[in-house]
């Protein structure tokens, strides 16, 4: 089966968690890919839209298309899988705009078969579609290293994962991290980014991610932190960090917004809150009893073993195969 996926950019996290980590699956399972990024100038797209008849199936990832994509990309042959996980639908503000939304219907009347990461954004699509598959992130669970011995020092390690545009949501946590740090002087927040804040009065340990960075900074740690707040655009957010902190053997504490509800289970993997008080009463909790921290981290590894990329592989493949012409 020959395979096209378009996207504006490859190197983009949602882009490699949601498709490129499945590339040698497809050729395993005989979808032969071919990975095509969009150009910006219209002119060369409409080039580029002019060969998808040649492939039996074409993903579109998170594109969003406007009125003069709409009049060229007209696939008369292949079959058209829209593929998103965040809400594509809402501008970073959980606005939706007159622009947004017609694009974003656009989008879906392309579309043979919608493929989302979330019940919310099924939701969405749902007013405008009748064929929506729900298909979690997945991620290679022998990426991370449970069995890492965490240091020495006494230091209880707040971690937490993310990127340059999601450091707001860490920095909602200013208040209690500081109230925490002053009831108890061993604790340490550590970031695992591309770039850091500093939190007055606050230890702060900051490790630029990389592939192998990520895996031991997040097993020597404790705690893992996943807030967000409650936005039309953050509801739709899949929570890849959550799995991380649990293959990564960490309990999670978590707002319970977006895909964390799903995967957070309450008081068996972490805790799911909803006010500052809680985030409190939470942590605190678990920074003074290291044998739940352990009981709730080995039952977050197994949970993860569910959202292997083995088996969320298998699930996809079955979906663009039973897409084909």
């Amino acid at each position: 089966m020959k395979f096209l996926i378009l996207t504006n950019n490859p190197d983009r996290a949602s882009y490699r968690q949601r498709i490129g980590v499945y590339l040698n699956t497809f050729r395993t399972e005989g979808i032969e890919p071919t990975v095509v990024v969009l150009e910006k100038s219209l002119f060369k797209r409409i080039c580029q839209y002019k060969s998808i008849d040649r492939y039996d199936v074409v993903l579109l990832h998170k594109k969003c298309l406007n009125w003069l994509d709409g009049l060229f990309f007209n696939p008369q042959k292949a079959k058209v899988i829209f593929n998103y996980d965040d809400a594509i639908m809402f501008n970073d503000k959980g606005q939706q705009t007159r622009t947004h939304r017609k694009r974003f219907k656009r989008s879906l009347k392309k579309a043979n078969k919608v493929l989302v990461g979330s019940s919310y954004l099924a939701q969405q699509a749902l007013l405008s579609h009748d064929d929506v598959k729900i298909l979690p992130l997945g991620l290679n669970t022998a990426d991370y290293c449970p069995d890492t011995l965490k240091p020495n020092d006494g230091k209880v390690r707040l971690v937490w994962i993310g990127s340059t545009p999601t450091l707001d949501y860490i920095r909602q946590l200013t208040p209690v991290i500081q109230k925490l740090a002053v009831k108890y002087p061993n604790l340490v927040l550590r970031l695992i980014c591309d770039e850091f804040i500093d939190i007055k009065s606050v230890e702060i340990e900051k490790i630029q991610w990389t592939p192998q960075a990520r895996g031991q900074g997040l097993a020597e740690s404790d705690i893992g932190l996943a807030p967000l707040p409650d936005t039309p655009f953050t509801r739709g957010k899949c929570s890849f960090k959550v799995l991380e902190y649990s293959a990564s053997g960490l309990p999670v504490i978590a707002s319970s917004i977006g895909t964390n509800p799903d995967h957070v289970k309450e008081g068996q993997t972490g805790f799911l809150i909803t006010s500052p008080e809680k985030w409190f009463e939470k942590l605190d909790l678990l920074i003074n009893d290291p044998s739940l921290r352990r009981q709730m981290g080995k039952a977050g590894i197994s949970y993860a073993q569910h959202f292997d990329t083995a088996v969320i592989g298998k699930r996809i493949c079955d979906i663009i195969q039973n897409c084909s012409p």
